[in-house]
């Protein structure tokens, strides 16, 4: 399983406004609950804070990669986030955060949950990458971008 078939056009999101990093989760789980029915947005939300209470998912430079289990999730969901503001994650180097990767698994997915973790890390540790995406003036250009990422990565 691989990034490029869990992250659908319609779950990359351009000039999501932030707030806070309890904000930010909020947004995701009420608008990944109406894209997928089977998804609860309070359950998500909870779960998604109760992983950030074990240590934050801010990874450094700019970047988070929430993600929990889920058992009402029946496959691998990734979305990705660019903020309208950089928001506080309690990110590992103190840098507030503006790209959101974040991914929701089925519970029993031990491997193919830490395979996707490991490809957004490579994915989004690349400075490059991180100064494109944030470059991206447009829903579209953002979402070529990390397509492209996505792939270049996935060879």
């Amino acid at each position: 399983m691989t990034l490029e078939t869990i992250l659908p056009p319609e779950r990359v999101l351009y000039d999501v406004p932030g707030g806070s990093k309890k904000r930010v989760l909020e947004f995701f789980s009420t608008f990944i609950a109406q894209n997928t029915p089977s998804l609860d947005s309070q359950e998500v939300f909870s779960r998604l804070i109760s992983r950030e209470r074990l240590g934050s998912t801010g990874i450094g430079n700019g970047v988070a990669i929430p993600h929990a289990r889920s058992p009402h999730c029946t496959s691998p969901i990734a979305s990705f986030l660019k903020l309208t503001e950089a928001v506080d994650f309690d990110a590992i180097d103190g840098d507030p955060v503006d790209l959101v990767f974040i991914l929701l698994v089925p519970e029993e997915a031990d491997d193919t949950h830490l395979a996707l973790l490991g490809q957004v890390a490579t994915i989004m540790n690349d400075v490059d990458t991180r100064a494109q995406l944030r470059k991206a003036g447009s829903q579209r250009e953002l979402l070529d971008l990390i397509s492209e990422k996505i792939r270049a990565h996935s060879v």
